[in-house]
């Protein structure tokens, strides 16, 4: 398997300055971003892990009010996209200003990051009137979680398979053309501007992915750990479209089964009962 940035990194080489005095090297540049990435995904992932654990993969929004909901879907969200997303922060950040000190790229890339989980924030709030919607239902008709999860695979897959999903992961994969037209924002708030941007365009590309937590569970952490996995290479790896098409017919294929299967539905399980196959 072989992952690449080439194409996250080309523009930025074409765009930016060349000889910039007192700019750091690039792969100081690429590790100051890993670190910074770093400090904020891997707390994320130890608090996501022990807020599993205290709640489970429970249907529906599981007792949580709205605001403690964003708070830990923001910090599942850092926890999921943070890596795949760091090699478009430190390109950013490095391209447009190159003559800034490495402390001020670093707040730049720190700015960055939270537009980037400001527009996963905004989705949290859909997502958290979806999850109480399925909550009631199933609690009024448990029978009704088969055909939850038959419609939440259907819709995944159907999606991975459409156009919108290559929109953005064409943008996700290659964004440095697009980001660039933003160089002419006011730069108190550029870089927050243009993660919010850049973060609209993943939440199209994952979007397909990130419903399926509906079903398999929103806290359950083998599946985010999966689809975070799943994510970093349909972004770096040069094989990352086809393997998008591969995902689309899985979920097509686990909403066939999922009438018949409780273990596809971890976030249902306990809650509704037993179908066999015809």
């Amino acid at each position: 398997m072989r992952f690449t940035t080439s194409s996250v990194f080309a523009p930025a080489r074409s765009t930016a300055p060349t000889g910039a005095a007192g700019g750091l090297p690039p792969k100081r540049d690429l590790a100051l971003a890993w670190v910074l990435v770093t400090l904020v995904a891997v707390p994320a992932w130890v608090l996501t892990v022990a807020q599993a654990r205290a709640m489970g993969a429970g249907p529906g929004t599981m007792g949580t009010t709205l605001p403690l909901f964003l708070l830990l879907w923001v910090t599942m969200m850092a926890a999921m996209m943070l890596p795949s997303m760091a090699p478009v922060a430190v390109t950013w950040v490095r391209g447009i200003g190159r003559s800034s000190s490495g402390w001020a790229r670093a707040i730049r890339t720190v700015e960055f990051v939270c537009g980037y989980l400001l527009a996963w924030t905004a989705v949290g709030a859909p997502v958290y009137v979806v999850l109480a919607g399925t909550g009631r239902l199933i609690a009024d008709h448990p029978a009704a979680g088969h055909w939850i999860g038959l419609t939440v695979f259907l819709i995944a897959g159907l999606y991975q398979l459409g156009p919108l999903k290559y929109v953005c992961l064409r943008h996700c994969r290659a964004p440095m053309s697009r980001l660039v037209r933003h160089a002419g924002f006011r730069t108190p708030v550029r870089d927050l501007r243009v993660g919010v941007h850049h973060g609209a365009y993943c939440v199209g590309c994952g979007a397909g992915l990130t419903v399926v937590l509906v079903r398999l569970g929103v806290m359950n952490v083998v599946a985010m750990a999966g689809l975070a996995v799943v994510i970093f290479a349909e972004t770096l790896w040069s094989r990352g479209p086809l393997l998008a098409r591969f995902v689309g017919v899985a979920f097509l294929v686990l909403a066939a089964l999922a009438p018949f299967q409780d273990w596809l539905l971890p976030g249902l399980r306990g809650s509704m009962p037993a179908m066999s196959a015809v």
